[in-house]
């Protein structure tokens, strides 16, 4: 119990002020909870007052279109979690009922698992529950000096066990933020602040010296290297981009650079014919401007850059969206993040001058 207490009190004088900490409406505690998944609170923090500006209630937000959704969230990565996001809220705003207020509610809404239904469930409406993202495991995993992955069953039910225990009654949400704030700013992967920390009298990692020990880490899948050629075709309206379909499995519906797969050994047997085979029309590509790496996942991309055109007579294969935008319509796209990479290579390229050949 005092260890709960310790914690508590340590977040009242030092949590962060963080906008959905100034709300009680479930619609923006959800929407932080989506937004802060795998991404940082300093990034965070514009997408998130920039969404709200534009769809200020879950009902604006499941009125919109699904690309203007698209459009707010570019940059932010995880595109799935904004199709969620919107259909979730088409979802709440069709049942006529309002925002769910059970963890079973939560839980049958797209997107939403169980971390999330814990974190809006004890925020928004007092549940307790309590929630493992990956801040709080480190903590846990130090504090019991877990001998096992934090993901595998019996850790995560060894942690869920200590997180429950943390709770303080009538402020599940507080306690909740408070592991979360305290792995954020306190007990980080590197150099934790154990000095500072309210759990370290009881931190069995912390009392033998051991935290960088924990967690434990998880077997990583193998990074897989990709080599792609890309295209960037100008013309008067801008850059030539294609929209990807929506059953794509990586980025469904973000606009992106014409590409094909390039070869192991770069050496490309001839990309201009296999750029017409899958967007059709006839291409042509110069000589090669410019070279970024990109990852997405597990995959590692080696981006070989290219001036090309689309000749004249070429036309686009049938059930492909392709337009030509300028920087300021391509704001307003939900785009790949590789698109600004390529074009800002392509021209510090130019500034330098041609590349030598590799």
């Amino acid at each position: 119990m005092r260890h709960r207490d310790a914690l508590l009190t340590w977040f009242d004088r030092h949590r962060r002020d963080l906008p959905w900490r100034r709300t009680s409406d479930p619609y923006r505690i959800w929407l932080s909870e989506v937004m802060l998944q795998q991404t940082r609170v300093e990034t965070v923090l514009p997408y998130y007052e920039r969404f709200l500006v534009h769809f200020p209630t879950i009902e604006a937000l499941a009125a919109a279109p699904v690309e203007a959704v698209l459009a707010l969230w570019s940059g932010l990565g995880y595109y799935r979690r904004a199709r969620q996001l919107h259909a979730a809220a088409g979802q709440v705003t069709a049942s006529g009922q309002g925002f769910p207020r059970t963890l079973e509610g939560l839980r049958s809404l797209p997107g939403i698992g169980d971390y999330t239904a814990a974190a809006v469930g004890s925020i928004a409406f007092g549940i307790a529950e309590p929630v493992l993202d990956g801040n709080v495991e480190r903590v846990l995993s130090r504090f019991l000096a877990l001998g096992e992955e934090p993901r595998s069953r019996s850790g995560r039910t060894a942690l869920l066990a200590t997180a429950r225990e943390l709770l303080v009654p009538g402020r599940p949400g507080d306690s909740n933020q408070a592991l979360m704030e305290l792995g954020a700013t306190l007990c980080l992967p590197k150099a934790p602040r154990c000095l500072l920390c309210p759990l370290a009298a009881g931190c069995r990692a912390a009392a033998v010296g051991e935290q960088d020990l924990y967690p434990l880490p998880r077997r990583r899948r193998e990074v897989v290297r990709v080599r792609q050629v890309v295209a960037v075709v100008e013309g008067p309206g801008g850059v030539l981009l294609f929209r990807r379909p929506e059953g794509s499995v990586l980025l469904a519906g973000t606009w992106e650079l014409p590409w094909v797969e390039g070869t192991e050994t770069g050496e490309e047997d001839d990309p201009a014919a296999r750029l017409g085979a899958r967007y059709g029309g006839r291409w042509r590509l110069g000589p090669r401007a410019a070279q970024v790496r990109h990852g997405i996942t597990y995959r590692d991309i080696e981006v070989a850059v290219h001036r090309g055109e689309m000749t004249p007579g070429g036309t686009v294969e049938e059930g492909l969206e392709a337009g030509w935008f300028d920087a300021e319509g391509r704001v307003r796209l939900p785009l790949s993040s590789l698109v600004g990479k390529v074009l800002a290579a392509l021209a510090g390229a130019q500034r330098l001058g041609p590349p030598g050949r590799s």
